[in-house]
């Protein structure tokens, strides 16, 4: 009995947590100043810094868990998955490249949300895995 009860308190918690996570900023910009590409060729992965990166995420909808991907070559499709002091998106690329951002709590100290962005395809065959680390601007 107890054991149930302890199990309803820590899923009501987290519940509660997801709950505040609900409401995202109408939009972010994020900006990525740093990260790596590493490069699977010849029997090994061989890295090096990645190109500064920069897009929007607008029309965020939590309740249908949809969002829109907003880059200099146009816009993409995001699905949005709420977490626990993060909301991931989402992106299957035509081609089948997966592309995730996480967008972090807040960091008021910064007044930005840390974030990473990790994109997974590859080139000729050859399998390519980016991460970047930066902040996203909440927009209303």
């Amino acid at each position: 009995m107890l054991a149930r009860l302890i199990f309803a308190l820590a899923a009501a918690a987290l519940a509660s947590a997801a709950a505040g996570a609900a409401d995202p900023p109408a939009e972010y910009d994020c900006v990525f100043n740093s990260g790596s590409t590493h490069v699977y060729d010849k029997g090994r992965f061989s890295s090096e810094p990645a190109a500064r990166l920069t897009f929007g995420i607008a029309a965020i909808n939590a309740p249908a868990q949809t969002a829109e991907l907003r880059t200099s070559f146009g816009t993409g499709v995001l699905r949005l998955v709420l977490a626990v002091n993060a909301i991931h998106f989402i992106e299957v690329a035509t081609e089948g490249a997966l592309n995730i951002t996480t967008v972090y709590d807040k960091d008021d100290a910064k007044d930005a949300f840390p974030a990473v962005h990790s994109r997974h395809f590859a080139l000729v065959g050859q399998p390519v895995v980016t991460q970047y680390q930066g902040f996203c601007q909440g927009k209303d």
